[in-house]
């Protein structure tokens, strides 16, 4: 690893955390929330600071800036990617994070919230003996995900510039806001970003770059009732709430689920359930590894709701599914190049790295549709999204390591082809 970064990640780390920066899926605003743009002048600020003149927070809470080559041959731009915002399923406000260094291997009690991180449930601290834990104090999520993948990125950035005898051509960055509500690249304007491939920083487990994901659709159920005074409803009324439950009643229960599904299993998972008398709606999301499960998960919906609506005779019922994203994998086979530069960096860096699957998506699972080959290296982020969330020091030492290793052989292989 990197003796100068021993402690610069871990300071940074720390002071991102304490910015709120929670997304909300039901603004229609973009970004989401005006509180994720603090997070971004901040940034912008650090950029100009390590002399990084380009660094620029747009109106739509896009972060943009260039680490200048240090070498005379063409070598191909890419770009480092991760997102500010924290996930809207658990507060990210007043996070009050918790150093526990030293880990002996056993069970790690948080202030509050009677909140225990046991090695059981959280298998991947077996491998984080002797190193330091950092958590929430179990009031909030800790934002992990993704200020990890912030921190490791800005100091990178630092470290390079600091080392202009480190060769490598231009890099780009690029921090988005919204990427937990499905957002993080609707603006991005990829002429402006000016990559040829990229890597998002937003991974899990030491040594891991993910380079598949699950496809995903959203979808929506609306039912139509038929409304009626409940005095007079015998025979008349249709009641639309619950048509929607019966619906939701009939979805598998043992299988396709999210509580029932590992590995490449997909599922079918309801989100909300809402209406009245004469109309109700159910919003779930598919998600599969291949556009034939999407389908045939989508043609299950539609097969239940008609097996409703011959319940309710007179009714009626729509099913929308919405395309969200799609697996990087189908773009990254036609690129083999953009993941083996990242196992040889991960090498180089003193790791054993593994490809691997994501059950979930990244920004990189849309940049590679949009012409950005973008796998995903691992954060260190582990139980995001909830008050257990957890990240240790060595693993963002380790991933800062990586990159500068990344840029190296990105140059190499340039200057040798």
């Amino acid at each position: 690893m990197l003796p100068e970064q021993e402690t610069e990640v871990l300071e940074r780390f720390l002071r991102y955390v304490k910015i709120d920066t929670q997304s909300d899926p039901e603004s229609t605003s973009y970004p989401s929330t005006e509180k994720q743009k603090n997070l971004g002048r901040l940034l912008v600020d650090e950029l100009h600071a390590m002399g990084i003149e380009d660094a620029e927070l747009n109106e739509f809470g896009l972060v943009y800036a260039t680490i200048p080559a240090t070498v005379p041959y063409e070598v191909p731009v890419f770009f480092l990617c991760a997102h500010m915002d924290t996930s809207p399923d658990y507060s990210g406000k007043d996070v009050n994070p918790q150093l526990f260094p030293l880990y002996d291997g056993g069970k790690l009690v948080l202030p509050q919230g009677g909140i225990v991180l046991d090695p059981a449930q959280h298998p991947d601290l077996a491998m984080q003996t002797g190193g330091t834990i950092i958590t929430s104090d179990g009031s909030t999520l800790l934002g992990a995900d993704n200020k990890a993948g912030v921190a490791e990125i800005m100091a990178t950035a630092s470290y390079l510039m600091r080392h202009p005898d480190v060769p490598h051509g231009a890099i780009r960055i690029l921090f988005t806001p919204d990427e937990e509500i499905g957002r993080g690249v609707d603006k991005v304007d990829v002429a402006k970003l000016n990559a040829r491939f990229g890597y998002t920083i937003d991974g899990e487990t030491r040594g891991h770059l993910e380079t598949e994901t699950f496809s995903a659709d959203a979808a929506t159920v609306h039912f139509t009732g038929v409304p009626a005074h409940p005095g007079f409803a015998k025979g008349r009324m249709r009641n639309a709430i619950k048509m929607a439950a019966s619906f939701v009643s009939r979805l598998p229960v043992n299988t396709l689920s999210p509580e029932t599904t590992e590995g490449m299993e997909g599922f079918v998972h309801p989100t909300s359930i809402s209406g009245n008398l004469e109309q109700a709606k159910v919003d779930l999301i598919i998600r599969d590894f291949t556009i034939e499960g999407l389908q045939e998960k989508a043609d299950m919906l539609r097969a239940l709701v008609d097996s409703v609506l011959l319940d309710y005779p007179g009714t009626s019922a729509k099913v929308e599914i919405r395309e969200q994203y799609r697996n990087m994998r189908e773009i990254l086979n036609q690129h083999p190049e953009v993941e083996e530069y990242a196992m040889e960096a991960m090498r180089r860096a003193g790791l054993t790295p593994v490809s691997s699957s994501i059950r979930g998506g990244t920004d990189g699972s849309r940049l590679s549709f949009m012409g950005l080959p973008c796998p995903n290296i691992f954060a260190g982020e582990h139980a995001f999204h909830s008050p257990y969330e957890w990240v240790s020091l060595e693993d963002m030492q380790f991933v800062v390591a990586s990159l500068v290793h990344l840029a190296q052989v990105i140059a190499e292989k340039a200057k040798m082809a």
